[in-house]
């Protein structure tokens, strides 16, 4: 047995107040004049004995009373920590949830407000040398140190929610580091545990530090969020009617009806809606607008839903180009045909060259390259390709039939695609297109029950290589490919059998040329993602951005500016953001006074989700790992951190004991009287 505050044993001194008190507790005897001496005597001694027996059991009662009394207060215990070592002092880490679902209210006020209760609860129940470290989702740097309990009670107390969230696992790692040395390790976690916070996988501590979970208990709500929106356009044109497609999620138990739907950009009500949204469902739904200006757009698409908010607005930004630059590298006659196609159409900006006069430089600039027919596909034109879209670019390829095969062959390995088996001179017409391809989707109103397909005159055929990824698009009889995707890195190519002029077939002045060319031309835009997602997405990509020596890019918003880490790779230039960025809201990326993109941060919708894990489903994500759960709202802290540090802590029993040795002294006193016999 040991005890927690060894100190007051020095007041078992006490013990002896009693012995002094019986010892000189002299009585003072009165006359009593009686006929018969001898009857008397008698009477004297059985009344002495009976006195002396009541004077030692008061005396015993009064000296145990004392002893249990020190005792509890000296805090006895039955160890159940033999690797305790006290000596060695006592680290603890208390991680304090702060994400949104921290603001929450039960019986007790806000989660937040009532975990830091907890915190400061546990920081009471250990001594006034042992160090805290006080951990958030915001994983600040000032967290990584150790404070006392004076300075961590302060820093509990500036604590507030923040948009960061974090999962179980990511916490307990980041616990770890803190602990040092020999000192006995201590980690709380304080939290409602929602169900993404566990995660549905297991998890792993470390065996020599006692974890804790401290579970709030918080009410379920129902809630609805903003969960995506995306364009059913690829590209976005001034003044073009556009249609927007809105997903949202019901994590509740009942349907939501009716829920409002109100689309603004820039500050502009483009469009507004309803929508209903099945318990635990996701509904998406389109809405219409037009009337977009030229340049960059922040867009809001927001709900309205209680008590939760967070997640009833998501923000999203893109680029109104006033065209699109492609690049044609023409051999032979075949130039017409491009030129007729994309400068029919103002939105294009059309550059046709030859294939002897290219500037691979300039490949950055275009987001789709054209090969129509050349005829000296050299080693160097493959690799520059192969760098182009490897960086996300899209390429098309109308081979020359006329060209040697081999030469075709080399160059074609080189961007990792099939060789060529064989040219084929015999009349051959399409058989079959894939329509239920993304690329064909919205080209044909009415499918007609026989389609005119292209007819192919002159066209290679490929040998099949089950490790190239190939999407067929057009096929001739027997499956051989007429027109095939293949995708590779972060790109495209386009790969067709034959070529655009009239010897080859009539591809060129077929009503599918060009819904097809335009189709492609369209998803080879590659444009920013819509949003990011604060403390989760911690860089930015750019298309390539050229600085000088004293240039430097900078992240602009609203009472917010920081210069970003920058690093430019495979074309590109990607921003590191890190943690800085903690509000939802629109950024600038600035490269002096011009803008060169704006980019959108919403809150992680894991938040939204207002279920929470039960300690028997937390309990088996640790498997056999020993972990001790305590709850809040059934448990008293304290006591509880004292039964799991202490083991079974003996004071209540010895202050049982002790009233029950005064109980029986008045006992005793009152009621133990010697009979007289008369």
């Amino acid at each position: 047995m040991n005890f927690l505050y060894p100190g007051f044993l020095f007041a078992l001194l006490a013990v002896l107040i009693p012995v002094i008190i019986h010892l000189f507790n002299f009585r003072k005897f009165k006359k009593v004049y009686f006929s018969n001496v001898s009857f008397l005597k008698e009477v004297k001694e059985q009344n002495s004995s009976r006195e002396q027996l009541k004077n030692l059991l008061i005396l015993a009662a009064r000296i145990l009373a004392i002893i249990f009394l020190v005792l509890a207060f000296a805090r006895p215990f039955i160890s159940a920590n033999a690797e305790t070592n006290e000596a060695n002092g006592n680290i603890v880490s208390i991680y304090l949830d702060n994400s949104y679902s921290m603001d929450a209210v039960n019986k007790e006020g806000s989660l937040l407000d009532e975990a830091k209760r907890r915190a400061k609860e546990i920081v009471k129940s250990y001594q006034l040398n042992d160090r805290f470290q006080l951990l958030t989702n915001d994983f600040e740097g000032k967290h990584q140190r150790l404070l006392n309990a004076e300075e961590f009670v302060q820093a509990v107390d500036e604590v507030k929610i923040s948009a960061a969230s974090r999962n179980l696992q990511q916490v307990i790692n980041r616990q770890q580091g803190v602990f040092t040395g020999t000192a006995n390790r201590f980690a709380y976690v304080v939290s409602d545990f929602q169900q993404n916070f566990a995660g549905k996988e297991g998890l792993k501590k470390d065996e020599n530090t006692q974890l804790a979970l401290v579970k709030l208990n918080a009410n379920e709500l129902p809630n609805i969020s903003v969960d995506s929106v995306w364009f059913l356009s690829p590209v976005h044109q001034p003044n073009a009617s556009e249609k927007i497609i809105v997903r949202l999620k019901n994590f509740g138990s009942e349907e939501a009806k009716n829920v409002p739907l109100k689309l603004t950009i820039n500050n502009q009500q483009k469009a507004i809606g309803s929508i209903s949204v099945a318990a635990g469902a996701t509904a998406i739904d389109t809405l219409s607008y037009s009337g977009l200006n030229l340049g960059w757009q922040k867009g809001l698409l927001s709900i309205k839903d209680f008590p939760l908010t967070f997640d009833d607005a998501l923000n999203f930004s893109f680029n109104v180009n006033a065209n699109q630059q492609i690049l044609s590298v023409n051999g032979g006659k075949t130039a017409k045909y491009m030129e007729a196609l994309f400068n029919a159409d103002p939105y294009f900006k059309l550059t046709s060259v030859s294939e002897n006069n290219i500037n691979y430089a300039a490949f950055s600039n275009y987001s789709l390259i054209v090969l129509n027919g050349i005829s000296q596909p050299s080693s160097g034109l493959a690799q520059e390709l192969k760098n182009y879209v490897s960086n996300g670019g899209t390429i098309v390829i109308f081979p020359s039939t006329s060209i040697d095969a081999v030469n075709y062959t080399s160059f074609l390995t080189t961007l990792s695609l099939p060789a060529v088996a064989s040219l084929v001179t015999e009349p051959t017409k399409v058989s079959q297109i894939e329509l239920k391809h993304p690329l064909f989707k919205q080209v044909f109103e009415t499918l007609p029950k026989k389609m005119d397909l292209p007819l192919a005159n002159r066209y290679f055929t490929y040998v099949e290589n089950s490790r190239i990824a190939k999407e067929p698009l057009l096929q001739l009889p027997a499956g051989k490919t007429y027109l095939a995707r293949y995708p590779i890195a972060s790109g495209q190519v386009f790969l067709a059998a034959t070529g655009l002029e009239e010897t080859d077939g009539n591809l060129s002045k077929h009503p599918l040329f060009v819904p097809l060319m335009y189709k492609i031309a369209f998803e080879s835009a590659k444009d920013q993602p819509l949003f990011y997602t604060i403390a989760k997405d911690n860089v930015i990509t750019l298309p390539l951005v050229k600085l000088g020596a004293n240039q430097s890019l900078k992240l602009m918003g609203d009472g917010f500016e920081v210069i970003p880490d920058i690093n430019h790779q495979n074309g590109k230039t990607l921003l590191y953001v890190a943690d800085q960025i903690q509000k939802p809201g629109f950024y600038s990326v600035k490269k002096g006074d011009s803008t060169l993109a704006v980019v959108a941060f919403n809150d992680n919708r894991a938040e939204s989700n207002m279920k929470y894990d039960s300690q028997t489903e937390l309990e088996a994500r640790f498997g056999t790992q020993k972990i001790h759960f305590i709850d809040a709202k059934k448990e008293n802290i304290s006591s509880a951190i004292a039964e799991k540090n202490n083991g079974t802590e003996l004071w209540k029993l010895c202050l049982i004991l002790s009233l029950v040795f005064i109980a029986a002294e008045i006992l005793l006193v009152r009621y133990f009287k010697p009979q007289i016999h008369r």
